[in-house]
């Protein structure tokens, strides 16, 4: 029927089949069936939906163009802020004079005239360190590592995957150490101490996704141990993440890492959680992370990183042999002097890591390509840390900006244009 009437269809009838049209190897394509089949069809950011519409689903769009819709992933409020951080639940409740903003997340948006105000500067960072401090005792119960509530939390907390790239993010830890060990101890002195957390679990069978974790883990034997730079810089994995866990790293994070390569995330909640609870997020403009920052403003989000549209055409180029450095800087490669630093070569779990640079990471996650990005960023992102009262502001800000990602907004939506029914209000 589709032929019948769009001529222009007919040699893209072989990539939207359902059933694969091979006699020695016939399979079923699900995706194509669920679009078929479903009366619609809907991502969870608008990134996503825009990466379906335009590239996965395109054909099908342009025969069914009312069936794509966007639906933003949400966040319970009740479990993610009032139950999880009491002490920022009663401040807010507190400055909004009311707690219905449990169930009326937009509410939050009544902080922003507030968000210069010193008295509220001073509980919000009370309640800030006193999440710290919750968080630093679990470390120690769970790691035996001793770190302090003062130091920046810099958090990094997901499935452990190549593309989330924590690789990344544990290499700038290794460069950060390189750095403190070449300074004098009085300009160690000058140097804000960060606290880098990294949690999460990875598949049974994802062979360098376990690499990563006892990276992780190696790389905090060697920097913790160290006397001349652990009292600026701490590295904690943190073992058998779950939502327990997150309830007390959440709250207590300053500054958290939501750093895939762009177009590969479909949304993530995780960065939804965090900006509730008034931390600073350094990130992509990958899944929900697009949205955030709209919300909150740009002033108050740290970006890096190329767009999902520039990806493609990034990893063609890696393909082709062209250097990262076109793309990230004239100077001499920054994750060279990680790879020959004296604390990777003497972790055995960093050699069978240290090839997939130049092979199938690189080319799917663009780790050495934004690597040197992401260290350009990393002075800028130090001096507000330095300006507490700019850093709180920030952090009252996300929270302020969190309103749109209420896990009520999306089922409300999802009832009422998708599944046609009544919403059950909250109690």
């Amino acid at each position: 029927m589709v032929i019948s009437t769009r001529k222009d269809m007919e040699g893209k009838i072989e990539s939207m089949r359902v059933l694969d049209n091979n006699p020695e190897k016939p399979v079923v394509r699900m995706a194509n069936l669920c679009v078929v089949a479903g009366h619609t069809v809907n991502g969870v950011a608008e990134l996503h939906s825009n990466i379906l519409k335009q590239e996965l689903f395109a054909d099908y769009v342009s025969i069914w163009p009312n069936k794509f819709q966007n639906k933003t992933n949400g966040i319970t409020p009740r479990r993610w802020l009032r139950f999880c951080n009491p002490e920022l639940s009663e401040i807010v409740t507190k400055w909004l004079k009311t707690d219905q903003w449990t169930s009326n997340l937009d509410l939050l948006t009544g902080l922003r005239k507030f968000a210069d105000d010193e008295k509220l500067h001073a509980e919000w960072a009370a309640a800030k360190l006193a999440s710290k401090k919750r968080l630093a005792k679990h470390v120690l119960d769970v790691t035996g590592v001793t770190i302090d509530p003062d130091s920046l939390f810099d958090i990094q907390i997901k499935r452990i995957h190549e593309y989330k790239r924590q690789l990344m993010n544990i290499l700038g830890a290794v460069y950060r150490y390189k750095k403190l060990k070449e300074m004098s101890a009085a300009d160690r002195q000058k140097v804000t101490p960060r606290t880098v957390m990294v949690g999460g679990k990875a598949f049974a069978t994802y062979t360098n996704a376990k690499r990563i974790v006892k990276l992780v883990n190696d790389v905090g034997a060697v920097v913790n141990n160290d006397a001349d730079v652990n009292k600026y810089l701490k590295v904690v994995f943190i073992p058998n993440y779950n939502v327990s866990v997150a309830e007390v790293l959440i709250p207590g994070s300053e500054l958290s890492q939501h750093i895939s390569t762009a177009g590969m995330e479909a949304s993530g909640t995780s960065n939804m959680k965090f900006s509730l609870n008034g931390c600073v997020i350094i990130g992509t403009l990958d899944g929900a992370n697009v949205e955030i920052r709209e919300e909150v403003g740009q002033d108050n989000f740290f970006l890096f990183g190329a767009k999902a549209d520039q990806v493609a055409g990034l990893r063609k180029d890696r393909e082709n042999g062209l250097s990262s450095q076109t793309h990230a800087s004239k100077k001499p490669s920054s994750l060279s002097g990680v790879v020959l630093s004296a604390p990777t070569t003497t972790l055995l779990s960093w050699i069978p890591l240290k090839g997939t640079l130049d092979l199938g990471v690189v080319t799917t996650s663009l780790l050495a390509m934004t690597f040197q990005a992401t260290l350009m960023h990393r002075p800028g992102l130090m001096k507000p840390t330095r300006d507490k009262k700019k850093w709180v502001k920030m952090s009252i800000l996300n929270t302020a900006g969190s309103g749109k990602f209420s896990s009520d907004r999306t089922i409300d939506q999802y009832a009422k244009e998708i599944w046609g029914i009544s919403a059950c209000p909250v109690p």
